[in-house]
């Protein structure tokens, strides 16, 4: 087992004495992030750092370890509420911070025994990374409705970004960002195939201005500011814009990059205190100039928003639901000008139980935004299906990088325009396939929800998957067909 695996199986068993004191894991992770701010801050201070401190003196790490008891429990929730106040990233990772570990004992012992007990200053940052995603994995995988929702699978943005292949001088974007994997993927990528040959002015864009993330939700926020810190991103003003609506308006900064899966749900809505003083949530249609269309539907506004985003030139692969592939209305007036004004090069249709949301059927598409011009830029649509005859489960089943090998080799990021299908008359079962434009203006209000490989589950009771899997396959498919159903309803509804 590495020294990495190590500390955050120890991370995790203290994780479990916290849940008897009521600590949900979410909010454990979140302790965590406070107390190894404080301890880095302090190390950072010392030889053979010397940096100048971040944290001001009698809110710092030192003052944690000469307390105890009450007194210690007292200081640390003052410690929260004052550095919530500063600016920069230090403000940002204690925006809104609360003292949630009840038990002043098993706060000493998480002080002293797991992060008083490592030098995290003098780890690898990849280790450090690692040590902190695994914590975030095994948050969402055992609290789906806490970190799990924001978690896009690590083996599927590990693919996306090799196919995507980020250059030392671009400008990499993720506007609904979570705990920051698409933006530290990206980072990675760079740092490991060009890491030696940057210079001194590339190191620093790509500590200080490479990345750029807007997060809606401040805990989550604060988990991916702590991982960029860990991976060696550190910038002032912070790069992660917490609290913000990134869909609300044209932020008016434009990237050379776009890598995100926005939050599922296809609605968009807005919390409101309503008169009788209950929280209230009403749907929001964005009038902005810069759409195509107005429409509540949350991934169809992500969809404009990031078209919105991308300099001229500049990629987009983004995570979307089926139903903005065949969805009407609005649906159909956000493919057609996607089509005209982007070159929409690549789908890859995503297989179910991969991620922690049920019933989600997602797929990638990858485009590139192009300047003005009348005739549609999109020529080719390449679809890979990566859905139809594949089994995967969260647990006995994940998804593994090994299993994006055959997409990421068609996909061809050497030269994507020497493509060659893996379908033909004579294979039947290549997953690889490619439709001209005008076949495509030909479907049905455009839609892009393309399949041709058969359901051998349909044709031979003797290949039907497990049980488990087949149970949650039936799982998948009737919360699809409840969320298709709550939207007719919800329109019907007006």
């Amino acid at each position: 087992m590495s020294d990495s695996q190590q500390i955050v199986n120890k991370a995790w068993n203290f994780a479990h004495v916290l849940r008897d004191d009521g600590l949900s894991y979410m909010a454990y992770t979140e302790q965590i992030t406070f107390l190894l701010f404080l301890k880095m801050a302090d190390e950072l201070t010392r030889p053979p750092y010397n940096r100048p401190r971040i944290v001001p003196a009698g809110l710092d790490w030192p003052t944690l370890l000469k307390k105890d008891g009450d007194e210690l429990e007292v200081h640390y929730r003052h410690i929260l509420e004052e550095l919530g106040r500063k600016p920069g990233m230090l403000g940002e990772i204690f925006k809104k911070a609360r003292q949630d570990i009840q038990n002043p004992a098993t706060l000493r012992r998480l002080i002293t025994e797991l992060i008083g007990a490592e030098t995290w200053s003098t780890m690898e940052a990849d280790v450090k990374g690692d040590i902190y995603e695994g914590l975030l994995a095994k948050s969402a995988a055992e609290s789906p409705k806490g970190a799990g929702q924001y978690f896009t699978p690590r083996e599927l943005i590990k693919a996306i970004v090799d196919v995507m292949r980020p250059q030392p001088e671009d400008t990499v974007c993720d506007p609904a960002c979570g705990t920051g994997g698409f933006l530290l993927a990206a980072h990675d990528y760079v740092v490991k195939h060009f890491g030696k040959k940057l210079d001194p002015d590339q190191k620093k864009h790509l500590r200080k201005s490479f990345v750029t993330g807007w997060e809606l939700v401040a805990g989550t926020a604060r988990l991916c500011i702590m991982n960029l810190l860990l991976h060696g991103i550190e910038a002032d003003p912070c790069p992660i814009q917490s609290g913000v609506d990134s869909l609300a308006a044209d932020p008016g900064k434009r990237f050379s990059m776009v890598l995100t899966n926005p939050p599922f749900g296809k609605k968009s809505s807005i919390a409101i205190v309503g008169e009788d003083g209950e929280l209230e949530k009403e749907d929001v249609a964005y009038e902005r100039q810069d759409f195509w269309t107005t429409t509540k539907n949350k991934q169809l506004n992500f969809l404009q928003h990031v078209k919105t985003l991308l300099g001229t030139n500049g990629r987009c692969a983004i995570v979307v639901p089926d139903n903005v592939l065949f969805e009407g209305g609005a649906g159909e007036t956000v493919r057609r000008n996607l089509l005209q004004k982007c070159d929409v090069h690549t789908l890859l249709r995503l297989p179910t139980g991969i991620f922690y949301a049920q019933g989600v059927k997602a797929n990638v598409l990858f485009f590139d935004n192009r300047p003005g011009q009348e005739m549609a830029w999109t020529k080719k649509l390449w679809v890979y299906d990566l859905r139809t005859n594949m089994h995967f489960t969260l647990k006995e089943n994940p998804l593994k990088r090994s299993d994006l090998d055959e997409f990421v080799a068609c996909f061809n990021p050497e030269n994507r325009h020497s493509r060659k299908p893996t379908w033909n008359q004579t294979n039947p079962d290549g997953r690889w396939r490619c439709y001209d434009y005008e076949e495509l203006t030909k479907r049905d209000k455009l839609s892009l929800d393309i399949f041709w490989l058969k359901d051998k589950s349909l044709e031979d009771s003797e290949n039907l998957p497990e049980p488990d899997v087949l149970a949650q396959e039936i799982t998948d498919d009737l919360q699809t067909a409840i969320d298709q159903f709550t939207t007719v309803l919800n329109s019907l509804k007006g």
